[in-house]
């Protein structure tokens, strides 16, 4: 199958015009007329990964390997490092990023994960009605994700409102309308914004918020008749 009818379906799946203007999500290395019969599915690019792989393999993932914009290739730097190994052995890649936020994996995270429904959607923010103690929440939560703790901000005793955007979402705390935010990449001064506006806030990792993508993906792309694999991402932090 070539790689523009595959783009194709993912598009349908989840239209690559939803992306922020800041992503770069898209076929990022490859040719639309490439024949492909066999992805492989992850949410970064890394050199194990590469290297394990077929030549000739679409690689679909959630984060893009060119992010800004590149303005030299030295070989011995990230991310140019990758993409000259993934040229050489003919690997394609596509990206599903801010796209796939949106359409997905929000929702999936909500309902598999966290077992809530979703209320309200509000663009990369999904709403969960909820009313139970922060502190059992909060354990709940960290179970939900494997995380070996819950990290918080803990504003108020009673949480009623959930609000959740998977990866890192602290930039829109400004406009989030309940008592606890889920979300990644918390900072400490985005820890103390939180406070000033008695706003919750519960840690759920980026990668650990993240991870489930290709499992999503694996269970629409069945339907092509092609081979899919899900590789086996790793977090690139580890708890000591």
């Amino acid at each position: 199958m070539k790689i523009s009818q595959i783009y194709a379906f993912l598009d349908n799946l989840s239209p690559f015009e939803l992306q922020e203007k800041w992503d770069n999500s898209g076929l990022l290395v490859g040719d639309f007329n490439k024949e492909v019969d066999k992805i492989v599915l992850s949410i970064d690019v890394d050199e194990a990964l590469i290297d394990s792989m077929e030549e000739g393999t679409l690689l679909i993932t959630h984060h893009p390997i060119i992010f800004g914009g590149l303005k030299q290739l030295e070989f011995s730097k990230y991310p140019a490092n990758l993409l000259q190994k993934m040229i050489q052995k003919n690997i394609s890649n596509i990206s599903m990023h801010t796209n796939f936020d949106q359409t997905h994996l929000n929702e999936y995270v909500a309902s598999e994960i966290l077992g809530y429904e979703i209320k309200q959607k509000d663009g990369f923010v999904a709403y969960l009605d909820i009313d139970e103690d922060f502190d059992v929440f909060a354990s709940k939560v960290a179970s939900a994700f494997s995380l070996p703790h819950a990290r918080c901000v803990k504003s108020s005793q009673r949480v009623k409102r959930v609000a959740l955007t998977t990866g890192s979402g602290c930039s829109l705390i400004k406009s989030i309308k309940a008592d606890c935010f889920l979300t990644g990449d918390i900072k400490y001064h985005d820890a103390m914004e939180a406070k000033s506006i008695n706003l919750s806030m519960i840690d759920i990792g980026h990668f650990e918020s993240e991870r489930f993508f290709a499992d999503i993906l694996f269970k629409h792309l069945k339907n092509l008749g092609l081979e899919a694999i899900i590789s086996s991402s790793k977090n690139p932090f580890t708890y000591i």
